[in-house]
């Protein structure tokens, strides 16, 4: 399929269906007005492939994906699923038995499907890992190690949130098991499997599984964060200054969060997931059976819903299918339609954007406009 680079000075001369190159320049050049040091995006049809970027990131820049991770997880371990080796409805403790206990959290009671699906009530093992989010504990903690089982003892400090299956929530626990359930099932590192399952199959040769390597393959563009300051607040979270956070050792994201990969390839995944390459169609089906979200996921998204390390989202033409991901210095989010016609993947520069002087707060998430353009016109 053919590659499009397009900059501004070209776009006016491009037309396709859904947003348009200069539309797209344009969204993309106003995500820099609300605090993104740069911007690449891709929009992967049928007849062509737009890429766009805005600042200072290489064209076919490498970056951390965050929980988009979730979804090639999720699809592995519905892979297992399909060929009978495990099965949605076993609980937890069938396979980790003994690791998900106290305050009230209790694998005996929680099954795959509900970790998949972000309906276990598990906490979060970030709640252990506060120092990730300033400054001085960043800079000392940024290259250790995180196993998947040291990351469920850090979640298993902290009260269950509500008894599985009775709400939503969103926490990296339910991920860091689902690594840990795939390794239990095939003998296998988690990260061996996705390789061998989607990543190899489906040609994403600029996606890695780095574990404890701190490094991004080149090219990729520096990635920044800022930390909130001693007078933050949900509305102003007083941001210092931005450090280069490109490096770090990602075993703290693990099954959750620890990928990296390229706009080309979240297309390349993204269509063929949905085209029915990836999962048999009982289990396709399977993933794409939502539940509501809570009102915090939901600000972001305006009546999103999760499926199993998928996301639905209204959009201005039906709506898409979606997993976004954040992990300091980079932001991912996308796109694809149902039938996987088209498909679209932004990645930002950082997770802690800093709108300029008088710019007003977006209502939704900053890429929701820009990505409806992408697949809707």
């Amino acid at each position: 399929m053919m590659n499009l680079l397009v900059t501004t000075m070209v776009a006016a001369t491009l037309t396709v269906p859904g947003g348009g190159p200069a539309t797209l320049q344009r969204q993309a050049d106003e995500l820099r007005e609300q605090g993104a040091p740069a911007v690449l995006l891709e929009v992967d049809t049928d007849r062509r492939d737009i890429r766009v970027r805005s600042g200072d990131v290489p064209w076919r820049a490498h970056f951390r994906i965050g929980s988009f991770t979730k979804t090639y997880v999720s699809a592995t371990l519905l892979q297992l699923v399909g060929e009978g080796r495990l099965s949605l409805d076993d609980k937890v403790d069938r396979w980790l038995p003994g690791l998900v206990r106290g305050n009230g959290n209790d694998g005996r009671q929680i099954t795959v499907r509900q970790l998949l699906q972000q309906t276990s009530g598990l906490p979060d093992y970030l709640n252990g890992m506060t120092y990730l989010f300033s400054q001085e504990g960043f800079e000392q903690h940024r290259y250790d190690s995180l196993t998947g089982t040291e990351a469920v003892g850090l979640a298993m400090k902290f009260p269950r949130e509500f008894a599985p299956g009775t709400k939503w929530s969103y926490s990296n626990t339910n991920y860091m098991l689902a690594g840990l359930i795939i390794e239990k099932v095939t003998g296998h590192d988690w990260r061996i499997e996705v390789r061998n399952r989607i990543v190899r199959p489906l040609g994403l040769t600029g996606t890695t599984l780095p574990g404890n390597n701190p490094d991004l393959p080149s090219p990729h563009a520096v990635g920044y964060e800022r930390f909130p300051g001693p007078d933050a607040s949900p509305e102003d979270p007083d941001y210092g200054e931005a450090i280069d956070a490109t490096r770090l050792n990602p075993t703290w994201g693990g099954s959750a969060g620890e990928m990296i990969s390229t706009v080309d390839d979240g297309n390349t995944f993204l269509r063929a997931l949905m085209r029915g390459r990836v999962l048999k169609p009982a289990q396709l089906a399977e993933m794409k059976r939502t539940v509501p979200t809570n009102d915090a996921f939901r600000s972001g998204w305006p009546g999103a819903r999760y499926g199993l390390g998928l996301m639905f989202v209204p959009n201005s033409c039906g709506g898409s299918w979606a997993h976004g991901g954040d992990i300091p210095g980079f932001k991912t989010r996308n796109g694809v339609t149902p039938d996987g016609s088209r498909s679209v993947v932004v990645t930002i520069n950082t997770d802690s954007l800093q709108r300029d002087a008088g710019v007003p707060k977006p209502a939704h998430d900053v890429t929701l406009d820009l990505i409806d353009t992408a697949l809707c016109g």
